[in-house]
């Protein structure tokens, strides 16, 4: 290092120590480059200072063109002085720009300054990668000396630490700003998935569950859903937590059926560490659920001895962990669903008359598919659109798909509808699923070869039956006659609503008004 006389050198130690504390609290990086210029040009007595940045990717510098602009500069990381600066890692002092064959006059071209003299030292960072670099123009008094040098250095040093703190912070800012958005996005999606309007159906039965869970989701009673497997029941549990105040807090569900005997207790409540050899600290359902809810799947199936304990829960509000000593208080809405008769079952004595009132504060029945044959269209038509906006695919049912579809027995009821209608879309050569996808048909009762098909009420007998034992041409008639009739009672049960018929229906308004001019309907 040149000797610096003592006073001289103290106060421009001095000075670089202040200017480092400044640069390590700031934060945002166009106010730090802003301050780095500032106070270097002070520092060394020149006109101007710029800070250029390596884009690695793009082989670039870039800089702000002045102090203060949002104007940014680009230039081949090879180019100029501070392009070799960057290449060697060395300082480069330029006492005449235009004498040096290393200066790159199309910057002064671009922006009209006239640069006498210059001085560009690399930006490294504590790895010893070079990050760009610090370069100051035009001294006022004479070229720039060895101790501009050194200090440009030293100030050059702790910039890169700066710089690469702001850009760290600055990526970090980005990514939370990008999670909270996506999260508030899926947010959204879920509640809108699982709102009572997510669950499908205009028929009289399912519009009266749809308005019981919206007269409930501000309440935080217990519900019990009954119904079949596969009628729907955890859905109904979603659209009243998702519409409710705890929307935002856990959804936990749990099929109770599922859990062994001896896991039921240690599942529910949690359990301690070293209760057994091996076993360490785990956190129950209930506590998982705390401040959401807890939905109960098959509860029917527990034990006895559990039942008892999630009563104590209910009563208390608290739960104790297997080996655990101490109440930890919670704060659950249950919601249970089963597929069972629990007051057969009370009379048998396997569930407790006292849980069961528990629960039942809000009862909620789930009715079986065969029960409301005439949402199988609507059903349908929705799976197909899920699997069409998944997968890009424009399908539609052929009409007698869907005649079929509403005379099978569905003995798993909508989960074995939506299944299907996977099926069939998956396996679709073309745009239109006609009966030539089905690989072994839907299957259809046994009695059906002899007695009278299985057609739902809401269908015309005859045109089924014609179905079953005409060629071709009886075949279209049938399906003709079928589709006149489901539109006239959509119509019907919408009162002449035509928007909510159609939706219904699985057509598009203007869909269904030119099939009504088709068939003469008024």
């Amino acid at each position: 290092m040149a000797s610096i006389p003592g006073g001289d050198f103290a106060e421009r130690l001095s000075s670089i120590l202040s200017i480092c504390q400044k640069m390590s609290s700031e934060r945002d990086l166009g106010t730090l480059l802003d301050l780095m210029a500032h106070e270097a040009t002070a520092l060394l007595d020149c006109d101007r200072a710029s800070i250029f940045l390596l884009d690695r990717e793009k082989n670039e510098l870039w800089s702000k063109v002045a102090l203060g602009s949002d104007e940014i500069l680009r230039l081949d990381a090879r180019l100029g002085v501070v392009g070799t600066a960057v290449t060697t890692g060395k300082a480069i002092n330029v006492p005449d720009a235009y004498r040096d064959p290393r200066f790159y006059e199309a910057i002064d071209d671009r922006t009209g300054y006239h640069t006498r003299n210059l001085l560009a030292v690399a930006m490294r960072n504590q790895r010893g990668d070079i990050l760009g670099a610090f370069e100051v123009l035009n001294k006022r008094s004479g070229p720039f000396n060895a101790r501009d040098e050194e200090a440009l250095t030293a100030l050059a040093s702790h910039a890169a630490v700066a710089i690469e703190t702001a850009q760290l912070i600055t990526e970090l800012r980005k990514n939370q700003d990008e999670l909270a958005q996506q999260n508030a996005n899926l947010w959204r999606e879920v509640e809108s998935k699982y709102s009572a309007h997510g669950i499908v159906g205009t028929g009289q039965r399912i519009q009266q569950v749809v308005r019981l869970v919206e007269r409930i989701r501000d309440s935080l009673v217990n519900v019990l859903i009954t119904g079949e497997s596969g009628t729907g029941k955890e859905l109904v549990a979603k659209a009243i937590h998702y519409t409710s105040p705890r929307t935002r807090k856990p959804f936990v569900a749990l099929n109770c059926a599922a859990l062994p005997e001896p896991l039921v207790e240690s599942e529910l409540f949690g359990i301690e560490k070293g209760v057994a050899t091996g076993v360490q600290q785990r956190v129950g359902q209930f506590q998982k659920a705390d401040g959401g809810t807890l939905f109960l799947d098959e509860i029917g199936d527990l034990s006895l001895a559990a039942q008892a304990k999630i009563l104590r829960v209910l009563q208390e509000r608290v739960v104790e962990r297997v080996g655990g000593r101490s109440a930890i208080p919670v704060d659950v809405r249950l919601l249970a669903a089963t597929n069972k008769d629990l007051e057969a079952e009370i009379a048998r004595g396997s569930f407790r008359e006292d849980l069961y009132y528990r629960i039942k504060v809000i009862h909620i029945h789930m009715p079986a598919l065969r029960e409301i044959r005439e949402e199988i269209p609507l059903l349908a038509n929705h799976f197909l659109k899920e699997y069409a906006n998944e997968t890009g695919r424009e399908l539609e049912f052929a009409p007698e798909v869907i005649l079929k579809m509403a005379a099978a027995p569905w003995p798993g009821n909508i989960r074995q509808l939506r299944n299907e209608v996977m099926r069939l879309a998956a396996c679709a050569r073309q745009r239109r699923i006609t009966e030539e996808d089905f690989w072994e048909g839907i299957p259809m009762p046994r009695a059906a070869a002899v007695a009278a098909p299985a057609v739902p009420a809401f269908l015309p007998a005859p045109a089924a039956t014609a179905v079953s034992r005409s060629g071709s041409r009886s075949l279209k008639r049938a399906v003709a006659d079928l589709e006149r009739q489901m539109i006239l009672d959509a119509l019907n049960g919408t009162r002449n609503n035509q928007q909510q018929a159609a939706r219904q229906l699985g057509l598009s308004r203007q869909g269904l008004i030119n099939k009504m001019k088709r068939y003469a309907i008024a």
